[in-house]
Order: structure tokens, then C-alpha cells, then sequence
């Protein structure tokens, strides 16, 4: 996921043609600023260079009226809140509950994925924070609605929807995608942002570290004209969405037999809401095409990473495919302020791998270093309610 302008674009359509899958997403800090987990070895050497509606079932979004709604109907069963924003369209939110005045989590998924990557670690905080999660254009259940789907854009719906919706400036937890644009949040916007949680985020590599060759093609065939959705819309056709899953979970994570039943049914079930989605796989395509160029040229990303002035907590599967872990090590060695934790044996979603551990992780550092950021984070005695509309009843 982390291209560089050495022989990426050189793949030619039989790479291209390798597009096989969808991106769902979806001891303690030592002196040094990173530590290991799970038994890892010695730490290696630190690199020093430096308009439309959901289709889901029904007709779609009401648009915001009457009353300020912020929570409607639990949705699947699953014990969260769905409701609308209306930004310019409409704008997908779930809250999964916690205390009225805790800490505001806010998660924000990456390249592809949705609210439903964060339902196996959502539960595992709300004991003490209150956790909402968003749907960026053109994923989950927020349409593109002619919006544009790109990171640029998406940071500026964040922006919006933290401006415009939200009562409190939350901690931003992002993952891949969702987490570069959370930096982006940050840098641009330091005072609607209280403090970052990245997981696995999409940023800059360091020299001499080369993307794992399979990932470098797949995001090569993107970028040749129409072939990227076409070969996502015929995948759809030929694999069922838990086959699409397993496919995706041979890249995403290092042992797929790990991911728990509970996770693999909402990666199951996002694959399913994303074939309805109208121009998902456009929206997806525009996306990533994003993500990458951010990446081929890294100067203006890279220097909101060494600025942005929230605290902040990293995360990073020591076996992530696509976001190699010597983004985290760093990352690490630039900003020795921020507490970044190494998880060893995990990929690239270690929210849907290792929820516990990602959950323990988060609530050490919200009570000891991110401290200062979740009493930031917490929402007024009487909070002003947004404007959210119902929403409407969604199919299976």
C-alpha cells in the first residue's frame, strides 16, 4: 500500500489483471517511544532516513428535519445506533454507546471499509468512553452522493462533520486510510482534534523499505483506466462476500484462522453492503488511487506526521503486508513524544485480529500518556445535541 516511484506504475495489465481483493478496512512503551508485544524479539535498527441514496434496502435517507435526533433504532441487532448526517448528502454514524459524558472516540476506517471494522473492539471500551464510528463517501453505507471519495475530500467531510455535527473535539482512531486522514484532521484542524489513536495508518515509507510485491500490483492495476472496478464488480459476481473475505484476509492478516466468527460476520456483512452501495467500486477506485499518490509524493504527509501536535498513541502489526511495520519504527525514531506499540505476529487490522490486546492497549494509554487528550475529549454537561436524521429500515 505504500508505492514508490520506482517500477510501481511499470506493472503492466497481466499485474494489473491481479486485482483480487477488496481492503476492509477492516511490556509497555519503553524509553525509546516503541516497545514490543507478544513476545517479540530485540527491537531491530530504527531506518534513520527520515446526490444519489444508500441503497440498502429501502429508499433511502430522510433528510435531517424535525428534532435532533441523535441515535434511532439498534441496526442487526448488534447493540449500536445508526442515524444520517446530512453534509452535502447524506453521511452514515454509528454510536456504540458508553457514558454520556465519557471521552468521545470517534473511529474512522480505512481503504474500503466501514463502521462494521470496529464492531469486535467498540464493546471493549464503552465501559468508560462513549465510541461512535463514521462512514466515510463511498464506504459503508455513505454514499458518494457526487461527492468526491478521495483522502482530500473525505478530510474535508471529517472536518465537516466534526465542525458541524459533534460537540466535543474526540480522539480520532483511525486505521490504514482512516488514519492518514485522522493526521491530516490533525494537522490542518488541531483544535477540533483532542488526540490520535493510529492503527496500522497509511504513511510514509521510509527509504530502502519496498512495498511486498503482490500489494504493489494490485494497486498498479488501479490505475489502469476502467479495469479497477470492472475486475471489482466481476469479483462480485464469481465469489460469494465470505469468499471475498477469505481472499482479502490472506493479505490483510498474518493467520486468518485467528480472526474470530464474530469478525469474520461483519467483514461478511460489509462485503454485502458494498455491493450495494451505488458506485462503490468507482468510489473505491478514486480512493485509493488517493492513497497512493499521497504516498508517491510523501513531503506534505510527512511533515504533518513530525508537527501534528495531539497526543497520540500508534499501533502496528509487525506482520502487515501493506503498511510495513518500518513505517511505525519510523515514525517512532521522529516523534519520540508519541507512544507507538509494535504487535507482534499481527497485520494489518489488529482491531479485527486481536480486538483484546488493541482494546488493553488503548485504554493503557488513555489513562496514562493520552490522559491529558480524553479529559479533552469529554463531552459537555449538556451537550448540544446534533442534527441526525432516523434511519431508515435496512435490509438483511
Amino acid at each position: 500500500m505504500t508505492p514508490d516511484g520506482s517500477g510501481f506504475l511499470q506493472v503492466g495489465r497481466r499485474g494489473a489483471a491481479d486485482l483480487a481483493f477488496h481492503l476492509t478496512d477492516p511490556g509497555f512503551r519503553s524509553g525509546s517511544g516503541w516497545s514490543y508485544r507478544r513476545g517479540m524479539s530485540s527491537p531491530e535498527t530504527t531506518p534513520r532516513a527520515a446526490g444519489s441514496t444508500a441503497s440498502t434496502g429501502s429508499t433511502g435517507p430522510e433528510p435531517a428535519g424535525a428534532g435532533h435526533e441523535r441515535v434511532t433504532r439498534p441496526v442487526g441487532g448488534d447493540g449500536f445506533r445508526s442515524s444520517w448526517a446530512q453534509l452535502d448528502g447524506p453521511v452514515h454514524v454509528v454510536d456504540f454507546g458508553g457514558p454520556a459524558d465519557g471521552p468521545l472516540l470517534l473511529c474512522v476506517h480505512g481503504l474500503g471499509g466501514s463502521y462494521l471494522n470496529w464492531l469486535p473492539l467498540a464493546p471493549l471500551l464503552t465501559t468508560t468512553h462513549r465510541v461512535m464510528a463514521v462512514d466515510l463517501a463511498g464506504h459503508g453505507r455513505t454514499p458518494a452522493a457526487g461527492r468526491r471519495t478521495d483522502v482530500v475530500a473525505n478530510q474535508g467531510l471529517l472536518d465537516r462533520f466534526l465542525a458541524e455535527v459533534l460537540d466535543t473535539a474526540p480522539i480520532l482512531v483511525g486505521n490504514s486510510m482512516g488514519g492518514m486522514i485522522s493526521v491530516m484532521q490533525a494537522a490542518r484542524r488541531p483544535d477540533s482534534v483532542a488526540g490520535l489513536i493510529l492503527v496500522d495508518p497509511a504513511l510514509p515509507r521510509p527509504r530502502g523499505v519496498r512495498p511486498d510485491p503482490e500489494i504493489a500490483r494490485i494497486f498498479a492495476g488501479l490505475f489502469v483506466p476502467r479495469l479497477g472496478a470492472a475486475v471489482l464488480a466481476r469479483r462480485r459476481t464469481r465469489f460469494t462476500p465470505r469468499e471475498l473475505v477469505d481472499q482479502s484476509l490472506l493479505r490483510l492478516t498474518a493467520d486468518p484462522s485467528a480472526i474470530p466468527e464474530t469478525a469474520l460476520a461483519s467483514m461478511e456483512r460489509a462485503q454485502r453492503e458494498r455491493g450495494g452501495l451505488p458506485d462503490a467500486d468507482q468510489a473505491f477506485v478514486g480512493a485509493a488511487r488517493s492513497v497512493v499518490w499521497s504516498l508517491l509524493r510523501p513531503a506534505p504527509l510527512a511533515h504533518m506526521v513530525r508537527t501534528v501536535p495531539q497526543p497520540t498513541l500508534l499501533l502496528h502489526g509487525s506482520a502487515d503486508r501493506l503498511i510495513p511495520v518500518a513505517v511505525a519504527r519510523n515514525v517512532a525514531a521522529q516523534r519520540p513524544d508519541w507512544r507507538v506499540e509494535i504487535l507482534d505476529g499481527l497485520g494489518h487490522v489488529p482491531m479485527l485480529e486481536a480486538a483484546e490486546l488493541t482494546a488493553e492497549l488503548m485504554a493503557d494509554w488513555l489513562s496514562r500518556e493520552g490522559r491529558a487528550a480524553a479529559e479533552r475529549a469529554r463531552r459537555p454537561a449538556s451537550p448540544v445535541l446534533p442534527t441526525l436524521a432516523p434511519l431508515p429500515a435496512v435490509g438483511s
